[in-house]
């Protein structure tokens, strides 16, 4: 069987199927059109792209009475768009992918040369479907079904974890922790928290002179390159708040922030960095270094909307471009279990899948010879096409990187 009859004949029994639920930067498009610039300072990018949210974990159990994920009040699916507008105002989404929140960030210089990342985030209101600034928090969350985040406050590392309500903008409950948390994520069902624990700020930065390709001073991490304070991780029961710690020695493997997620099967992973850039290192609960699960281990930590609804297929990284006016990308669907390529989709970082052949990306409205700038567009396996979501994000953000990061999560 050729790929074209193995991508028709995929496509064919995805069709047939029901529906599943799914899960929910481009700082890696970002540091491929770098190329020029040197290894340290493409690490130091893509570090700062550190994933917000990772809506990855358990599957959904059969039994709807025992499932506590928080309720939204966005029922539809369709797709709701609004190119004209970024940062979005209104709601944006496809299929089961809601843009939840996003944020911008910026340094804010504590000494001349010494400073802290500063995050601000914008939180869908369920009730308008509009975006709402709130800077209470300095990390956010959100949780499938679009009814709870799980935020921390300002100056971290924090030593309490809210649980917000998103409709109400009210804080529900408080988890209190002893050791303190700096990043946050919810398993797939949502059921579970898994919360980083750091002994310092892993968003402090200095200022150093002459690592971009213009030989500019630049802000970049205080702590990078296996000089970490990452201490290990909480997993949190969302329901009863019952959770327990667990040590994670950081090693030369761990950039200054790099936080746990949840993957499929329930264990934890966080990304490599250093020449394994972009992959990842599964945890079991009690801190112990495994192998990746079978389904899991061809993803990319870099890459966020890692498998499928059903779990059959692998969005991994950016394969080709195209010059043009502008410019196509593309990148790789893969089978999760082998690695194998099987068809390439539209959009240069695949960020959330909508269903099991449609994706959210970021894709870019520049040629390859111009400054990179993309928007949210959805992407259908199998077609070329793509539908704007969002206006155009301007790569002049915090720290080169773009304006505004987008949380996703489902409905």
């Amino acid at each position: 069987m050729n790929v074209e009859e193995l991508v028709r004949d995929s496509l064919r029994e995805l069709a047939a199927e029901q529906p599943s639920t799914g899960p929910s930067f481009a700082d890696r498009v970002l540091a491929v059109r770098r190329r020029r610039r040197s290894r340290r300072f493409a690490s130091v990018a893509a570090a700062t792209a550190a994933v917000v949210a990772v809506a990855v974990g358990v599957p959904l159990l059969d039994s709807g009475k025992d499932d506590v994920r928080p309720s939204g009040v966005l029922p539809q699916e369709g797709i709701d768009a609004h190119s004209d507008q970024s940062p979005p105002r209104d709601m944006i989404g496809a299929g089961q992918s809601v843009l939840a929140a996003y944020w911008t960030g910026r340094t804010v210089p504590q000494t001349k040369n010494r400073g802290t990342f500063v995050r601000t985030y914008w939180l869908l209101d369920p009730r308008s479907g509009t975006y709402k600034k709130d800077t209470r928090w300095s990390y956010v969350a959100v949780a499938p079904g679009l009814g709870t985040a799980a935020v921390l406050e300002q100056n971290l590392p924090a030593h309490r974890i809210g649980l917000l309500d998103l409709a109400t903008g009210r804080v529900e409950r408080w988890i209190q922790v002893g050791h303190e948390v700096g990043g946050l994520a919810f398993s797939y069902d949502g059921r579970r928290l898994v919360a980083t624990t750091y002994g310092d700020n892993p968003d402090l930065r200095i200022k150093e002179k002459g690592i971009d390709e213009d030989g500019k001073e630049v802000w970049i991490w205080a702590s990078r390159y296996g000089d970490s304070s990452r201490s290990g991780f909480y997993g949190l029961d969302v329901a009863s708040g019952d959770r327990s710690w667990t040590p994670v020695a950081p090693d030369r493997n761990t950039n200054a922030r790099q936080d746990f997620a949840f993957g499929r099967g329930g264990q934890v992973y966080a990304q490599v960095i250093g020449g394994r850039d972009g992959m990842q290192q599964f945890y079991d609960l009690k801190g112990n270094k495994v192998a990746a699960p079978a389904n899991e281990k061809y993803l990319r930590s870099d890459v966020d909307a890692r498998l499928s609804p059903n779990g059959r297929l692998a969005a991994l990284g950016l394969t080709k471009e195209v010059n043009g006016h502008p410019g196509k990308s593309y990148s790789s669907i893969r089978d999760p279990r082998t690695g194998k390529e099987i068809t390439r989709v539209r959009g240069a970082h695949l960020l959330a899948w909508a269903d099991d052949k449609r994706l959210i990306a970021w894709e870019r409205v520049t040629s390859l010879d111009e400054t990179y700038r993309p928007r949210l567009v959805l992407v259908t396996i199998g077609s070329d096409k793509v539908v704007p979501l969002s206006g155009v994000s301007d790569q002049q953000g915090f720290d080169g990187g773009l304006e505004w990061q987008p949380v996703f999560a489902r409905r």
